[in-house]
Formats: structure tokens, sequence, C-alpha cells
């Protein structure tokens, strides 16, 4: 199994929207920037047994899921519920788009799910990005690096809002809130990996109980739960592997991320009294990020992963010193339409990187910490600099440049390095989906269980 493209998604779509013509409807929901269709996938309620609404024989649930029978648009019903799951806001991250698929398929077969909801897929957030990003099947990191891009902070879908005033955001940007003002969904899922490491949940609300089947899923798949995601450094986790990001004004609020996260789209669906779930996966695994066991020195650790991390950068910013006159090719130089993205990727990426290492060795780094949470920061701070390096060597051998075979040797380097300090071990890309598949079915679960005994559901 591979990572499929958004052209092979919405091809996948389209064949299960014709299979199922009365349940399934493959709609546009916006365009991107380049132009591309953002497509989202409806999955229609079904009927709540016993009950005379919608889905029932005299009250049909259309396709889409916006509780109109006829039309195309208009607000979620207010007696049927909806879930948005969210796939390919970040382009690095292709599993998303398998996983959304896997889950339109398995609620077509389930009837629990749908009972009086609509399940809906945003197929890839942001196609123009994936089709930078190119690995079907990586074979390794330096493979999965060979090709690798990540948009800056203000060209990413999800984040754009806490970075952009309202009037710059992109279009992908407003096609996903605009999703959101129709829905209203109750759940709403934003599918994410990770490329070495292991598996956790990040919650806008807490959603009780989902920790017990979130782990259970992880020991069967042989995934581990990354108990100190750096992500989440600081936030309450009401159990192995699940955050929930802090209120605002609370001490965690701004451990590792600032408070911009409350203006993602995240937090869109809080207008509507829904909850958002972050679930994250990897590519490939590593124990180091399971173990619980306190870590001897964190402040000396992070001191050490500072200097480290600003070495490494210093080193890609020289390289991309070398570059700067690429900047405005010359005749002929032009002809890589993917050199200005990578090279704004790459200046936001190196620009960033001084402020994490500032808060890392600041009054503010933690005194105690377990060894899980410094793998975890050992890890991101690795990520950091190969990222950067990787998008620049995409530039620079395109051209040609003398600067590119010492950045490749670096970048090989730093792949083999990487894996071999964490163990890397290869997740199939179908364990990976069905791990992202059973995590949203379950939050689902909890997140209805938990309505019914507030009398919310």
């Amino acid at each position: 199994m591979c990572y499929p493209t958004p052209q092979e998604l919405g091809l996948a779509a389209r064949a299960l929207a014709d299979e199922h013509p009365g349940e399934v409807r493959l709609r546009q929901a916006g365009t991107s920037r380049a132009g591309q269709p953002i497509w989202v996938l409806s999955v229609a309620a079904t009927a709540v047994p016993g009950a005379d609404g919608p889905g029932c024989a005299n009250n049909p649930v259309d396709p889409a899921g916006t509780g109109s029978t006829g039309g195309t648009g208009g607000p979620a019903r207010g007696d049927a519920r909806n879930v948005l799951v969210v796939a390919g806001a970040h382009a690095n991250e292709p599993v998303g788009g398998a996983t959304a698929l896997s889950l339109a398929r398995r609620v077509l077969l389930e009837p629990a799910p749908r009972a009086g909801c609509g399940w809906h897929f945003l197929l890839c957030a942001d196609p123009d990005g994936a089709d930078l990003h190119r690995t079907p099947r990586p074979y390794s990191l330096l493979d999965y690096h060979r090709y690798f891009y990540r948009p800056p902070g203000p060209e990413q879908p999800e984040w754009a809002p806490s970075l952009l005033p309202a009037d710059r955001l992109p279009p992908e940007t407003l096609a996903l809130t605009a999703l959101i003002d129709e829905l209203r969904p109750v759940l709403q899922v934003s599918l994410h990996a990770t490329d070495l490491g292991g598996s956790w949940v990040q919650l806008t609300r807490d959603i009780p109980g989902l920790a017990e089947p979130f782990g259970k899923s992880a020991a069967e798949l042989r995934i581990p739960v990354e108990n100190g995601a750096s992500d989440a450094a600081g936030w309450p986790s009401p159990g192995p592997g699940i955050f929930v990001i802090p209120q605002p004004g609370s001490e965690a609020a701004g451990a590792f991320h600032p408070e911009d996260t409350r203006l993602s789209t995240w937090y869109h669906a809080h207008r509507y009294a829904g909850t958002t779930a972050i679930v994250e996966v990897p590519m490939w695994a590593s124990d180091l990020v399971d173990d619980p066991a306190p870590h001897p020195d964190p402040r000396g650790a992070l001191r050490m992963l500072a200097g480290r991390l600003t070495a490494d950068a210093a080193l890609v910013g020289a390289a991309r010193e070398r570059a700067r006159s690429r900047d405005r090719p010359g005749p002929g130089a032009d002809e890589d339409p993917a050199a200005a993205p990578l090279l704004r990727a790459v200046d936001w990426t190196l620009a960033l990187i001084p402020r994490i290492t500032a808060e890392w060795t600041g009054s503010g780094a933690p005194a105690e910490a377990t060894a899980a949470y410094i793998a975890s920061i050992d890890a991101f701070g690795r990520r950091l600099s190969l990222r950067a390096a990787a998008m620049l060597l995409r530039v620079l051998r395109a051209e040609g440049h003398p600067a590119a075979p010492g950045l490749d040797r670096l970048v090989t380097g730093w792949c083999e390095e990487f894996a071999a300090r964490f163990g890397a071990r290869w997740i199939p890309v179908a364990t990976q989906v069905e791990h992202q598949s059973r995590t949203v079915l379950a939050a689902y679960d909890k997140l209805v269980a938990a309505g019914r005994s507030t009398g919310r559901a």
C-alpha cells in the first residue's frame, strides 16, 4: 500500500460515490491557489433505531450531510450530527488521505457510526503542497527527504489564521472554515503524521475514555505511544498519549505552542460547540518516545540539543547564503517552479529555529522531565534542520549549484544518524491507516457516550 496523491484520492472517491449514489456524494469544497479542486466526500447518516427523524424512510438524509435533501448547501439540521475528517493539512504527512478513504468505506459497512450522523472527509486540504512533496512509498528516511516539502506556517491551511489577518487567508483555509460553518461538526478530526516517533492525540476539549481504546490499538499494532510529545509540552494529559490543549491564561498555555494555537482552524468548530481531535501516527516508530523514566538532567539535555540545533542550522544557513544569488536566476535558470515555495519554506524554518532554541534554554525549561519528552525534543530538533537542508538541496540540485554535493552529503548523514539514534522501524502504510481509523471511530464513540451521560447527545 502506498500513499495516494491528491489526483488518486479524487479518482478513488469518485468511484466510491458512483458505486453508492444514494449514500455517498463527492463535491468540490473549494479551489487551491494553483487552481486544483479541494474535494469533500460525504457519507450520509442513517436512521437512529426506533427514531422517526433524519434517515428514516419518510425523512431521507441527503448524502452531502447538509440537512437538505434537494440542495447543495445550508447549515446542518439541528437533529442530526456531523463529523468532519480533515486530511492533508500538512503536505509532508500523506497518510491522512489514505485514512480518509478507508474510513469512508468503513462507515459505509458499519451502521453504528452513521446512526444519526453524517461523515465528511476533506480528502486533501492542501493539494498544491501535496504535489510538491513526492514520497508515495519511502524506503528510508533519506528517501522520504529526497523530495520533501512542508510549506511555511502562513501557507498551511490550518495554521494560517493564527499568522495572517483575515483578508490575507489562503483559499484552502477559507474552504475549510466554510465547510466547518456549513456542517457545524460535533467532532472535527485532523489527520497528521510524524516522520519518526510515536502516536499521540491532541484535543481542544477532553474526550473522556479515549486513552483506553487509543492505547489498545497502538499496542496491538506495535506502534509506540508518544508520552512526552514536544508539541504538547506541559499540557494536561488524561491518559498516555492524550493531550488537551490548555485554556488561555493557564500556566501550560504557552509551554511550547504560542497562544496562536487557539486561532487555528482547530478551534473554529468551537463556534458550534464542537471538539477537534488531532491524531498523529508515525511513519517510522521509535521506542525511545515511549519511555516514562525520569531524565537525570533535562535542562542540561535541552542546552545540548539547543546547541546542536544552532550549529546544524548554521550549516544550512551558510549553504542558503551561497545560493542567495540564485534567488533571482538568470535566463534558463527559472525552469523549476518548485524553487520559490521551497526557498520560502527554507527561510521560514531557519527563522523559526532561534526562537525555539531560546525557549529550550530559557527560564521556562523544565527541571523535571521524562526520557520520552527529551527524546521527542531531540527528534524535533533533528527534523527542523534536516527539513530545511532537504528542501534547499532540491533547489540546488535542480540548478546544478556547486554547493549541492556537500549539502547532499550532509542530508544523507543526518538521515542515517537520525534513524540509527532512534532505532527507526518502518510502520506499513496499512497499519498507519488502521490505527488512525480506529482512533477516529473511538473518539466519536466516546464523545457521543460523554454527551449521553450529560444529556447533550
